[in-house]
């Protein structure tokens, strides 16, 4: 039997997709910052891919085998294990999609169950796993080894919200009919209204049992086995939502998760690519003149967005930075831009297959984010004080612009029409990047950002709800543990994870 007087120790394991390790990252730090012993673990992949682009970035680099060596040298106490995700390393995980899908739905679970295992031997003894909310299995391997169970949602509790009624969605002929009702969902919990077209896309679907489907209906099955849902959020953005989860389990919002001091220098590399530095072509640039664009770690789009969206850059005159993963639109598709475009846009454009984009956003230069409207990309656009233009690609992207555009005000639509033109990227980009009605935009930003900000305070509601959080942690610990003559505190009783 554990000694409750221990400290508590989380395996953490995060979605293996740049958007998810990030934040997990981040979060393990600060959880190792309060106490907790953290182990880690990453898939041979993910942990393959991020030692090599740190080796191509510095070759002196030392530790490669372990990425929290520096976090362990400053006193931390973060172990680091990773595991095989069922595919060898050569394997193409871009290209092959859903067979990759495929293989995390039906045999990872395997793989993860055999490293608990032996991980559960180890001292102190492990109490908990925070497991990423897309995993589902978390629960069986839970309770399995007797660890309480914590599910980390790194997306907006809206989107959250929606999946977990998705049964409800259902009934009401708004997803999974053969013909989808258009009119205004407003009988979801939490949720005023939101128009179908800000659904998800895996709920705008018509083929509904696409591997990811799946996955998301056992994940949605799973979680509500879960002890504590943590999300990355800030609960005064979204405390209708989080009042509704909280009627059903204790849902606590410790966002935004970002690095703790140095906003614009991560303790240590966690990207999958090897990073441009721009920092030299943007001191040249007068300040707010510089566009960013980038969609992100994932997401695809076609070679004809690229062409119009190019083209528009083009006309526009504005200066720009542009991240084209190189796997935008496919890993066999590399050649994607229009003929001269890159000998054409030479003194006031760059294009890079990837960067640290933290240290782009945050340089004075940047006037403008032009986003897929990814979740980590979104709070550090805020953070920043960056208005965006939305160009929203799939998954939780559709739902985080209604957020930005119609709820917060703090960015416009790159699109008002079926397929992008290269003339209204052109006319948007330029006015957004010139115009007077910017100012507004930019207003808007810096309240969300004040709002960030006091969240994140000594009595801000995310730092009141972390403590909360790690407190209840210890309490289901000892439940466990068979030694809980203890009480959960009234926070978990009325309302669960919100301050009041």
């Amino acid at each position: 039997m554990a000694n409750h007087h221990q400290k508590p120790h989380a395996i953490m394991i995060p979605y293996p997709y740049q958007g998810h390790i990030t934040p997990f990252v981040y979060l393990a730090i600060k959880l190792a910052s309060h106490g907790f012993t953290i182990t880690f673990v990453n898939t041979h992949y993910i942990h393959s891919k991020i030692s090599n682009s740190q080796s191509r970035e510095n070759s002196q680099i030392k530790n490669k085998d372990d990425l929290f060596a520096r976090a362990r040298e400053s006193g931390l106490d973060i172990r680091y294990a990773t595991v095989n995700d069922g595919f060898p390393l050569g394997f193409d995980r871009s290209l092959n999609h859903d067979q990759f899908v495929e293989g995390l739905l039906h045999v990872f679970s395997a793989h993860f169950d055999e490293l608990v295992g032996d991980l559960v031997k180890s001292d102190p003894p492990v109490t908990c796993l925070i497991a990423d909310t897309f995993y589902v299995w978390p629960a069986m391997i839970a309770d399995k080894y007797s660890l309480v169970y914590v599910s980390f949602w790194t997306e907006p509790a809206l989107v959250f919200n929606l999946y977990y009624h998705m049964e409800l969605l259902k009934k009401n002929g708004h997803f999974a009919s053969q013909d989808n009702r258009k009119d205004t969902i407003d009988y979801i919990p939490g949720v005023k209204a939101i128009e179908p077209r800000d659904l998800m896309s895996y709920l705008q679907a018509t083929d509904i049992w696409t591997v990811v489907h799946r996955v998301i209906y056992k994940a949605f099955t799973d979680i509500k086995k879960a002890d504590i849902i943590i999300c990355n959020t800030v609960q005064e953005l979204e405390f209708d939502t989080l009042s509704a989860l909280n009627k059903n389990q204790p849902t606590y919002a410790i966002g935004p998760i970002f690095p703790s001091g140095n906003f614009t220098k991560a303790p240590f590399s966690i990207s999958l690519w090897s990073e441009s530095d721009c920092s030299q072509w943007l001191n040249n640039k007068p300040n707010s003149s510089v566009l960013y664009l980038s969609f992100g770690s994932y997401a695809h789009t076609s070679k004809e967005d690229l062409l119009e969206i190019a083209h528009g850059l083009q006309f526009s005159g504005v200066n720009f930075i542009w991240v084209l993963r190189p796997d935008i639109v496919s890993s066999d598709e590399t050649d994607f831009l229009p003929v001269g475009f890159e000998e054409s846009i030479k003194d006031r454009g760059l294009i890079v297959p990837w960067c640290r984009q933290i240290e782009v956003i945050s340089h004075p230069a940047i006037g403008g984010f032009l986003t897929h409207c990814g979740w980590n990309s979104t709070l550090e656009s805020i953070w920043c004080g960056i208005p965006l233009i939305c160009f929203p690609l799939l998954t939780d992207q559709f739902t985080n612009r209604k957020l930005v555009v119609n709820d917060w005000k703090i960015g416009i639509n790159l699109c008002d029409k079926e397929r992008v033109t290269h003339e209204e990227v052109a006319e948007k980009v330029s006015h957004f990047m010139c115009g007077n009605s910017t100012q507004e935009l930019r207003k808007a930003v810096k309240e969300v950002r004040k709002t960030l900000e006091n969240a994140l305070g000594q009595d801000g509601s995310s730092e009141k709800n972390f403590h909360q959080f790690m407190e209840n942690i210890k309490v289901n610990a000892r439940k466990r543990a068979g030694l809980s003559n203890g009480h959960v505190s009234p926070l978990h009783q009325n309302g669960n994870g919100l301050v009041h």
